[in-house]
């Protein structure tokens, strides 16, 4: 197949040559940007929060009125909730990871210190959260119940043992020799880090130090609280139902919201990630209709040639060309308008890359989706035009002879 004689022809219908390999080159830019991005956002929603996350309910609940000290009701409430049939282990906390609200604070190694500072995430609990969260203790001890200390509304909490997660230990111990060593969490109160986690993130899934977390012994004196509960395998369902009946029966001065107030951990994390998820959805949606479209206007443009030259094909039929001739010639001029067209969309799909790494701190594109996208549009390309050609390598000879 001589590549001239294409080339001529292509240069005899400009106009449709050039929108098509415009056309190309946008959808190559556009999927692979937009592929990408449906990459980060899975990655996203399937990270670890170093929880064991199988049989875990979240509840929240808010107390009404306005007593003194709501520290009674919270330990009676969780005696009630590991009383449940089913349940292995239960403790009130401030947040926990997905959640998307919490407290955070910075941590230091002195007690004016500044410079060799990390934020951390601050999770409140017991002798059961370790337990009831399901992570993995890598050095040190869990809290015991005599460490445990109430904080009041006013306070900033700042007990005298900590277990913090290995992000941390790493971060300000390089050396790695953190247990047992004294950190300042607030106002130059220490604190003594008695335990180390290998993994545990934030509440929040947009926060810079996802590992960062700090669990202090703490039961804070408030009326918003939050209960993680830890269900036996099999039984999340049964204590799924009983958690409400039980906390009503102990008080029905509360108030657990119709859509939050108990929830298994799937449904949190469901929740968490409810933006990524969209967001991977709709991407993968413009990804399919713009391929679509891309294939029908190759499909109707290689039509439309194939029923211009139906006399031009008849000729060459005439003149000894075979079947697989014109099927060949149809499929290389389409090809090579294709080639020029992710040509294009490389740079294209490399400065939209850029545009979005500068102006909203997007991760810059790989090239292995620039890549695969290009064989991608190729592929499609000769798809596209397979059944067009197939119809002019049909064409018979007695076309020559007819008047156009």
């Amino acid at each position: 197949m001589q590549i001239k004689p294409i080339l001529a022809a292509l240069r005899r219908h400009k106009a449709g040559t050039i929108l098509i390999a415009l056309q190309i080159a946008l959808t190559l830019a556009i999927v692979c940007n937009a592929l990408f991005i449906v990459h980060e956002r899975v990655d996203r929603v399937n990270r670890p929060t170093g929880m064991d996350e199988s049989n875990v309910i979240a509840v929240q609940n808010r107390y009404v009125g306005s007593p003194p000290n709501f520290v009674p009701l919270v330990k009676t409430d969780v005696q009630a909730l590991r009383s449940i049939p089913g349940v292995e282990s239960a403790y009130a906390t401030n947040s926990y990871p997905l959640r998307q609200g919490g407290w955070s604070t910075g941590i230091q190694t002195k007690p004016d210190g500044t410079k060799d500072g990390v934020p951390t995430a601050l999770y409140f609990g017991d002798e059961q959260t370790l337990k009831t969260l399901g992570v993995r203790l890598i050095a040190g001890r869990n809290f015991n119940a005599g460490e445990v200390v109430t904080v009041q509304p006013q306070q900033t909490p700042s007990p005298p043992q900590v277990i913090v997660t290995k992000a941390i230990v790493d971060k300000l111990f390089p050396n790695g020799d953190g247990l047992g060593k004294t950190i300042y969490l607030s106002k130059g109160k220490p604190s003594t880090i008695i335990g180390v986690v290998e993994k545990l993130t934030v509440p929040w899934t947009d926060f810079d130090h996802l590992d960062n977390v700090t669990i202090m012994p703490v039961i804070f004196n408030s009326g918003y609280q939050h209960f993680l509960v830890r269900t036996r395998p099999g039984e999340q369902d049964a204590v799924f139902k009983a958690i409400p009946k039980t906390l009503y029966g102990v008080n029905r001065m509360r108030v657990l919201p119709e859509k939050y107030g108990v929830r298994t951990y799937d449904m949190v994390r469901s929740r968490a990630y409810e933006a990524d998820r969209g967001m991977a959805i709709l991407m993968s949606v413009v990804c399919g209709v713009l391929l679509a479209i891309t294939a029908a206007g190759i499909v109707g443009l290689s039509s439309f040639w194939v029923g211009q030259r139906r006399k031009q094909i008849g000729v060459r039929r005439a003149l000894g060309a075979r079947r697989s001739d014109i099927l060949s010639y149809f499929m290389t001029e389409n090809f090579l308008i294709a080639l020029a067209g992710v040509v294009l969309g490389v740079v294209l799909a490399v400065g939209l890359s850029q545009w979005m790494f500068t102006h909203f701190e997007m991760k810059r594109l790989s090239f292995t989706y620039v890549l695969v996208g290009v064989v991608v549009l190729l592929g499609l390309g000769q798809a596209a035009v397979f059944a067009p050609a197939l119809r002019a390598s049909k064409v018979s000879p007695v076309e020559a002879t007819r008047s156009v």
